[in-house]
């Protein structure tokens, strides 16, 4: 066995033989055996310790129903083992074999239309198929039993991006298993599911559990409580594949830990995946950057999000690209020295591995201009030797393996109001929970404080500060752990159009922002939905600011006007508002959508209010994370994406040149810093004055 061998992540997580993971997913079924070899000696120069295998590989393991051919990866799992390189191994279950569409039609998912979604691409199967279950199931027993105990496996992989691509399916298999579940919930009670959806609007009112199909396409809106029922049962088909492979995989072997690859943004979305984390042993997550020059704020939300589902623990980026991607319309290449700020742009935000897709760029197949740790060109590119100093940049930042994150404040994130609001049945349908939590979330960031973006369910009693931007609908609990935030003492934001339906989506009554009415003082009258391009400026957020989109006719009932309309026939009506609770708590009130330069404005007021202290940086470009070890080390990421010199106040060594630094610590531009030491922190009003 090679010296360099370490079962990875098991003794990371247990403080010993630290370790960030460094690899991607690898496809040797794609390539004659003759390449195995050269990817091995090139994963090793190029620092490679944990690569992913067999994600899609089920038909090259079961090419026929009766046909088992398991021998070539019985060789790639020991040429990973005789090179020290340990494995994420996949169940191979993501994307069915064509003989099992062939012989079992049925397994293929259905869209809204009615269209069957036919064989050739990937994930073609419905989640509520009963042969693709018991297949499925069968294929990660035969792998479980066989590979149980090799020593290079050190993690199951279940599936793949679950909710990626077969999200929803509306087919008879469907239908089916829909009403079970909707008579599971209701308690096998038809009057209950109908005071539930309501169903007399419109004349829906079911008679009897068949009546009921998913929603299908229709001429006018659906009913909006079934469709929300109907992205739960949708989640829930899709967890209940993970949780039935992991049952096969805990059975046959305990000490392995699983995890599936989530998607935290874009397609992802329609998954509530806070709900899944019972599921798996360790948080991983697929992240690919948006198609702009600037992608990183929505990568760092991602991740930060990421970290909020693993309760502050660290978690793992399963995919991500090392250059371009390949499905968007415009797939741009990373600039210089990008791929480094990227990599711990996540390493930062509490991810222990930065993996990529794919260890060698595809020469066929949809994905083959994707680009990878390994390019078309080979090692001699300087795709790869980037690939290899980032590969020795991660093994001089070992240290940092198991650390957590310390965070300043929380956002919250529901993936119920989420799906509710961004639907097509409301006074304003361009508005957006996306952008919203986005923009928020980067004001924070921006002004140098680190977010964990968490659910409604999680502990927010750790927080001085949480945030609520665009909290559609709560169910009662979620609305009394925010209140219980400015009822203990400390501060909440809650933004517009929050707290409006309860969980099923039925409006509160008794006036606007119902579940929040009483905690913010106020009563919002009237929504004022603004036309495109329409803005109306403000008073009490610096000169310039203007609230776009969205505001609101609010009442004050015990709230303090923050900030004021100034324009049209809301003229001297509150924008922001804020209502104390005891001596120290606070909860505010943003009752329009702000442009970015108020709301920055708005959220540098509240941390200031608050006392926060924060790094002092020259710039917001200047990101600063840091990370607490077990034995109280603390390191301090400094990710400078500007193109000038920026720095900040600290001092400590840093682990990828060994300098050493105290006072003002330079980070050039477009560079990476890791100290070791000690960083200053000021509360705001002294770091960035008005």
């Amino acid at each position: 066995m090679n010296d360099r061998w370490i079962r990875w992540p098991e003794h990371t997580a247990a403080g010993h033989d630290r370790l960030l993971g460094f690899g991607g997913d690898y496809n040797p079924e794609q390539w004659d055996e003759s390449v195995w070899q050269e990817d091995a000696r090139l994963m090793v120069e190029a620092g490679v310790n944990l690569v992913t295998v067999g994600v899609f590989a089920w038909s090259a393991l079961q090419p026929a129903p009766d046909r088992w051919e398991f021998g070539w990866l019985d060789r790639v799992m020991d040429l990973m083992a005789d090179h020290g390189i340990a494995v994420d191994l996949a169940t191979a279950t993501a994307s069915t074999p064509s003989w099992v569409t062939t012989l079992h039609p049925d397994v293929l998912a259905v869209d809204r239309f009615g269209h069957t979604m036919a064989q050739g691409g990937r994930q073609a199967w419905s989640p509520s198929s009963r042969v693709y279950r018991r297949l499925s199931l069968e294929l990660v027993e035969r792998m479980a039993e066989r590979y149980g105990s090799h020593p290079a496996l050190a993690l199951w992989h279940v599936s793949n991006e679950l909710g990626g691509h077969n999200a929803h399916c509306y087919g008879e298999e469907s239908a089916r298993a829909f009403r079970i579940w909707l008579r599971e919930r209701y308690g096998d009670s038809m009057q209950n599911l109908n005071d539930a959806w309501q169903t007399l609007v419109w004349s829906q009112r079911y008679s009897d559990w068949e009546e009921i199909q998913p929603p299908r396409a229709t001429f006018t809106d659906p009913n909006p409580s079934q469709l929300l029922d109907f992205e739960r049962f949708s989640s829930d088909q899709l967890r209940a594949q993970l949780q039935a492979e992991a049952a096969v995989l805990r059975r046959a072997t305990p000490d392995i830990p699983i995890t599936t690859n989530l998607i935290l943004f874009d397609a992802g979305k329609r998954m509530a995946y806070s709900t899944w984390m019972d599921d798996v042993d360790i948080v991983s997550s697929d992240h690919y950057l948006q198609p702009v020059r600037d992608a990183y704020p929505e990568a760092e939300f991602s991740a930060d999000r990421a970290r909020g589902l693993a309760g502050g623990r660290p978690w793992m980026l399963m995919e991500t690209a090392p250059g371009h991607t390949s499905w968007r319309q415009v797939n741009p290449a990373k600039r210089r020295r990008q791929l480094r700020r990227d990599a711990f742009s996540y390493i930062a935000r509490g991810s222990d591995t930065v993996c990529f897709f794919q260890w060698r760029a595809a020469r066929a197949g949809a994905e083959r201009f994707h680009s990878a740790m390994l390019p078309h060109g080979g090692p001699d590119t300087d795709a790869f030797r980037d690939v290899v100093a980032l590969g020795r940049d991660l093994a001089q930042c070992a240290e940092l393996a198991g650390s957590v994150v310390e965070a300043d404040c929380a956002l919250v994130l529901s993936e119920e109001s989420w799906w509710a609001l961004e639907r097509a049945d409301h006074p304003h349908n361009g508005l957006s929970a996306t952008e919203t939590m986005l923009a928020w979330h980067r004001a924070l960031t921006d002004l140098g404080a680190t977010v964990d973006v968490v659910p409604p369910t999680a502990d927010l009693g750790r927080y001085p500060l949480v945030v609520v931007p665009q909290l559609y609908l709560v169910d009662d609990a979620g609305a009394e752990r925010i209140a219980a935030v400015a009822h203990d003492g400390r501060t909440v934001v809650i933004g517009s159009f929050s707290g409006i339906v309860d969980d099923f989506d039925h409006v509160r009554l008794g006036g606007y922002p119902g579940a929040f009415r009483d905690l913010l003082g106020l009563r919002v009258e009237q929504f004022w939905p603004l036309l495109d391009g329409e803005t109306i400026a403000l008073d009490g957020l610096g000169a310039g600011s203007v609230v776009r989109r969205w505001a609101e006719v609010i009442a004050t009932e015990g709230a303090r006007v923050e900030a004021t309309l100034l324009e049209g026939d809301l003229a001297g009506g509150p924008a922001v508002t804020r209502m104390r609770h005891g001596e120290t708590g606070s909860a505010w009130y943003v009752g329009a959508e702000l442009d970015g330069d108020a709301l920055t404005a708005f959220f540098r007021r509240v941390l200031t209010d608050q006392g926060l202290a924060l790094p002092l940086v020259t710039s917001p470009a200047l990101r600063v994370v840091t990370r607490l070890a077990a034995d109280g080390a603390r390191f301090h990421i400094l990710i400078n994406h500007s193109g000038d010199e920026e720095t900040v106040v600290a001092e400590g060594t840093d682990l990828l040149d060994g300098s050493s630094h105290s006072g003002t610590v330079a980070v050039p531009a477009g560079a990476v810093r890791v100290l070791r030491g000690s960083l200053v922190r000021e509360p705001l009003a002294v770091v960035r004055a008005e």
